[in-house]
């Protein structure tokens, strides 16, 4: 069971520990994956998000760290075969990923091959269930489905045994809205955890997605969320001021 977050008992470190870094731009080097683990590793987020390519890099910066390696699978499209997808997460979970950001099969929940889609997931978490505790997300991009497909998209994900269900990519032409991780929620919360991703690039928005239902965030931008709970906390010794999420 994965509760709500309470916005008044939020502090700094449970705020950064709702962060996965995410380090998936085409344009990510090794120089700048090392930077962005060091961040991680400053803040002390969640996970760092990264290509199966980075996995074992990072792993090895983050070596050191309580920090996990969040994988991505089938990504951005979600079109792998089934069978390639479980393969790419073992050999992301073999390089060391603790957790594994998975994108459902798209045009087949849009085709309503429902039992195609759930067995396509349930590849990937029967991988990770055989190495142990892997957390598996599933990644429904949101800005292609209709709310009907939204909420069969969250129950086949939790039939077949996911973890979290997740808003976005963050590379489509939409992202994470109040409204989805609210309809997300009330469809699998909270058994399952809901991940906000795409276009969370303020403190603001991140504290309207907690307040939703989520639990988990997809950030690139974490440094300047971060700073801007510190910058409000600061203000908040003044009572008239209310933090974003509060309202």
């Amino acid at each position: 069971m994965i509760k709500k977050i309470d916005i008044e008992t939020l502090t700094q470190e449970k705020l950064a520990k709702t962060i996965d870094h995410s380090l998936l731009s085409p344009l990510i080097t090794d120089s700048d994956l090392k930077q962005g683990c060091e961040l991680a590793d400053k803040y002390h987020t969640a996970t760092v998000c990264v290509k199966p390519y980075h996995v074992k890099f990072a792993c090895q910066l983050l070596a050191n760290s309580e920090v996990k390696v969040s994988a991505v699978i089938g990504f951005p499209h979600g079109g792998h075969l089934s069978k390639i997808k479980a393969l790419e997460a073992e050999q992301a979970i073999l390089d060391g990923a603790k957790e594994l950001d998975m994108v459902l099969n798209i045009g087949a929940l849009k085709s309503k091959s429902f039992d195609f889609v759930r067995d396509d997931i349930k590849g990937v978490v029967d991988v990770a269930k055989r190495y142990g505790q892997i957390l598996v997300k599933v990644i429904l991009e949101n800005c292609y489905l209709t709310d009907e497909e939204k909420v069969i998209a969250c129950r086949l994900s939790e039939e077949a045994g996911a973890d979290y269900v997740k808003t976005s990519t963050g590379f489509a032409p939409g992202g994470a809205t109040v409204h989805d991780v609210e309809l997300m929620y009330e469809t699998v919360g909270p058994r399952l955890g809901v991940k906000a991703a795409g276009g969370v690039r303020s403190i603001e928005v991140a504290l309207n997605m907690i307040k939703a239902g989520a639990t988990r965030i997809g950030a690139t931008r974490t440094e300047k969320i971060i700073k801007e709970w510190v910058g409000l906390k600061k203000q908040k010794q003044d009572e008239k001021f209310i933090l974003p999420g509060e309202r």
